[in-house]
């Protein structure tokens, strides 16, 4: 299982070149979020999952795979689109708060339900700011680049997880996708840069 906020980002990243240059492995990939994704987790209706942050239950066991920032998306007529960087503190000092910018709010909550896109297009229409994950603006056109700015530091960031019960055995399969992702992604987002805050 893979968050809807990780999914679109990563896994056209490295999805295709392990099914090509592994044709024998039969990887099924579901989008969860990450209260029914750790249930499954433990009931052992799936093996393996991707999700922000290390799990906290006891029989389970995660493995960083990336630190990756956020970025403001930021609509042209906010008065912060004239900045070239955005104070956290201006938005919200914590991402799952409701977040609020001179008349804007964005319920953080709707960010992890997966509806990130969405709040995307809003933006692009002239309505507000959100929080994009730094691998989203790899897919994005220099028009809508021109809609994010970084934030100053400590800029917020998420760890990016592979998350398995602590008695999971295909560490071979686990191996081979983990090995797969981690070089798929830019170099400098497989370690804490300075200045980052997981949150």
């Amino acid at each position: 299982a893979v968050l809807p906020t990780i999914a679109p980002y990563l896994l056209p990243r490295f999805f295709q070149q392990v099914s090509e240059k592994h044709p024998d492995l039969d990887i099924r990939i579901l989008e969860m979020q990450t209260a029914p994704t750790t249930k499954a987790l433990l009931n052992g209706e799936i093996d393996a999952a991707i999700i922000a942050n290390q799990p906290t239950e006891m029989q389970l066991q995660g493995d960083i795979l990336y630190y990756e920032q956020f970025y403001a998306y930021v609509a042209r007529n906010e008065s912060v689109f004239k900045k070239e960087m955005v104070r956290s503190a201006d938005i919200s000092d914590e991402l799952m708060r409701f977040c609020q910018m001179e008349k804007v709010k964005l319920r953080q909550a709707a960010y992890r339900l997966g509806s990130l896109e969405t709040f995307m297009r809003m933006v692009e229409s002239g309505n507000g700011v959100t929080f994009i994950p730094e691998l989203a603006t790899y897919q994005l056109s220099e028009q809508q680049k021109e809609l994010v700015r970084p934030f100053a530091i400590p800029k917020p960031a998420r760890e990016i997880v592979w998350v398995t019960r602590k008695d999971f055995i295909r560490h071979s399969v686990a191996g081979i996708l983990i090995e797969s992702i981690r070089k798929s992604i830019p170099k400098e987002m497989r370690t804490l840069q300075a200045g980052l805050r997981v949150v």
